[in-house]
């Protein structure tokens, strides 16, 4: 998942803010107590996606896969006193613990959390979005964004982590779903006229869209 050579990433992390001691905590007891703790955002990228929040400002934010909470506090300090994350979970085990976090954090009014099938439950929501952060099952990655990009507002942003899959998406000898179905996600925004892309290599890959 880590393609910066380990000194320039430790060295990058201490030129960044740190956590809040809430984010810290998390970060901390999901890696002691939470089944796939690389899954979390952590330190540097959490840093990276408050920022981009805060540059954004957005008023509504979706969140696709909130895990055990750490990325929507992360987005959530960006938001405008009006401002509200809906973020959307399958797995119902994390989530007392989740809510547990936000009631603890500035942002409880503003974060609501839906447990289910987000293919199911993104087609319910009437809001339209500023700013997407995709971060659940790869194989879905490219019907999430379907189902988003006709409601985002224009100069919107849709964020989707892990688009370089650990290197494997360059790896040719790389056959499996969850591979096939990155390189098409990445292919398809891309060439999608409707966005303007980077593929930035921060951790393990954040693929960042701008809604023309």
């Amino acid at each position: 998942m880590e393609f910066i050579h380990p000194d320039i990433q430790r060295y990058a992390e201490l030129h960044t803010d740190p956590e809040s001691e809430l984010l810290a905590r998390i970060n901390r007891e999901t890696h002691l107590h939470v089944l796939k703790p690389r899954m979390l955002s952590g330190h540097f990228q959490g840093r990276f996606l408050s920022m981009i929040s805060r540059l954004i400002r957005p008023k509504r934010v979706l969140e696709i896969g909130t895990y055990t909470g750490y990325s929507a506090l992360c987005l959530a300090e960006g938001l405008p006193s009006d401002g509200k994350i809906i973020t959307i979970d399958k797995n119902p085990e994390q989530k007392i613990r989740i809510e547990g976090y936000l009631k603890e954090s500035n942002f409880s009014e503003q974060i609501t959390m839906l447990v289910g099938d987000a293919m199911e439950i993104i087609p319910t929501l009437s809001d339209k979005w500023d700013l997407v952060f995709i971060d659940a099952d790869k194989e879905n990655y490219l019907n999430y964004y379907k189902l988003v990009i006709d409601h985002m507002n224009v100069g919107g942003y849709i964020l989707a982590d892990n688009v370089l899959w650990s290197g494997k998406v360059v790896d040719q000898r790389a056959t499996d779903k969850d591979t096939e179905a990155l390189r098409n996600f990445n292919s398809y925004v891309h060439n999608d006229q409707r966005v303007s892309n980077v593929l930035v290599p921060i951790r393990d890959g954040l693929m960042m869209l701008c809604k023309n």
